[in-house]
């Protein structure tokens, strides 16, 4: 659809001007007049010639979904129609790309349909967690306390995100810088010093002539090292898309220590945090197991949780199952087994979440206590073993003298 940019007079008489999305220049009018405007200038807006290329499209972020899900919680609540709800908000959102949607959103629910059908159309926006709640909302009536949940559920599984980038951003741009300056000294600086101890015309001592040897593999060889660094990140990404190799992958993170701890911290976080809402927001169980497992993010848990699935479907309690998987720890599924004996077991699980985001603080705070010393080591000891290796020749030289 075309976008038309108008100016006009709003009934306050305050000056006005925006841009709409809409099939012709007669309907833009006539949204104009519904929205008390008296139009001055409405014209047909010039074609972007990278509105089209999706590389130019700004993405929809979460931060965007949780603001709109919390915006549109309390107009509900207030007693707008969802409609005006969603057309309101779709034209103070200054994301463009969520704006199309929104307005999609919109014209799918004027047409009849509902909100989740509309939503579940933008599966990248809105996921399968998302449009379940929404429907559990409409079919019980309580669409805005489910939005309210779904906001406050997104906004905790957010920081939760964010805390595990933070732990790993640390030490990937201290691996990365490490390799930035060891390349720079075999390939600007050992050369240098190889030339100096060529006008010596003695032999080298080992690790010298170790380090002369690396840099010379390193200054013929470069490029095909960056080349295969490059492949070896494309073999991971492929291995990672296969599900044998997915798996495989996911398991060996588990099974490392600390960074296997935090992950698995993480997991049962997410495991309960979603459940529980799920489960609060009165969809059925099989249901919301089926959506925890597709929003795992580990391919172990998601079919740990499926197994579950099979079993409650067979007419067993969730807490046997979910120990047998040998995923979920035994304080886990005890805790879990008491909310379900006394029927309690969404407000089990929330407190569950809390507990392990608690522990999730821990073990970031942990990986980076463990992770610092051993970045200082290692950078130390990179760098003063060239430094050490480089001045051997002349430490030697020094002592010829001497004697």
């Amino acid at each position: 659809m075309p976008f038309y940019v108008w100016k006009g007079v709003n009934s306050y008489g305050e000056k006005r001007k925006g841009k709409v999305e809409m099939p012709n220049e007669a309907m833009a009018l006539s949204y104009l007049k519904k929205m008390r405007i008296t139009p001055s200038v409405v014209k047909e807006a010039p074609k972007d010639v990278l509105e089209n290329i999706d590389f130019f499209k700004p993405k929809v972020t979460g931060k965007d979904v949780v603001i709109f899900t919390r915006q549109l919680s309390t107009m509900i609540d207030a007693g707008l129609p969802l409609v005006q709800s969603l057309e309101i908000l779709g034209e103070q959102t200054e994301n463009p790309s969520f704006k199309k949607v929104l307005r999609e959103v919109r014209m799918d629910v004027e047409t009849g349909t509902t909100f989740a059908d509309a939503m579940k159309k933008h599966p990248n926006i809105f996921d399968s967690l998302y449009c379940n709640m929404v429907e559990a909302g409409e079919v019980g009536g309580i669409l805005d306390t489910i939005l309210n949940r779904l906001a406050t559920f997104m906004e905790k599984n957010m920081a939760l995100k964010k805390k595990v980038k933070g732990a790993m951003t640390y030490p990937i741009i201290c691996i990365c810088i490490s390799f930035v300056v060891l390349a720079v000294m075999l390939i600007f600086v050992v050369p240098v010093f190889q030339k100096m101890f060529e006008d010596f015309g003695s032999a080298l001592p080992a690790p010298t002539q170790m380090v002369v040897d690396m840099s010379e593999f390193a200054k013929s060889n470069f490029h095909f090292m960056i080349a295969a660094v490059f492949a070896v990140i494309f073999v991971i990404k492929k291995i990672y898309k296969t599900e044998k190799g997915r798996m495989q992958m996911d398991r060996m993170l588990l099974q490392m220590p600390i960074v296997g701890t935090l992950l698995r911290r993480v997991a049962v976080a997410k495991f309960t945090r979603t459940l529980g809402t799920m489960l609060q927001s009165g969809v059925p169980i099989l249901e919301s197991l089926n959506v925890v497992a597709r929003t795992a993010g580990n391919k172990v848990i998601e079919q740990a949780v499926f197994r579950v699935t099979d079993s409650i479907s067979e007419g067993r309690a969730i807490a046997e199952p979910l120990e047998e998987t040998g995923v979920f720890p035994g304080m886990v599924v005890q805790m879990i087994n008491v909310g379900e004996s006394t029927g309690a077991l969404d407000v089990m699980l929330a407190k569950i979440a809390d507990f392990y985001d608690e522990e999730v603080d821990q073990a970031v705070e942990n990986l980076t206590a463990a992770i610092e010393p051993l970045m200082m080591v290692f950078l130390g000891g990179m760098i003063g073993g060239l430094v050490v290796a480089m001045y051997l020749p002349i430490f030697s030289m020094a002592g010829a003298i001497g004697g």
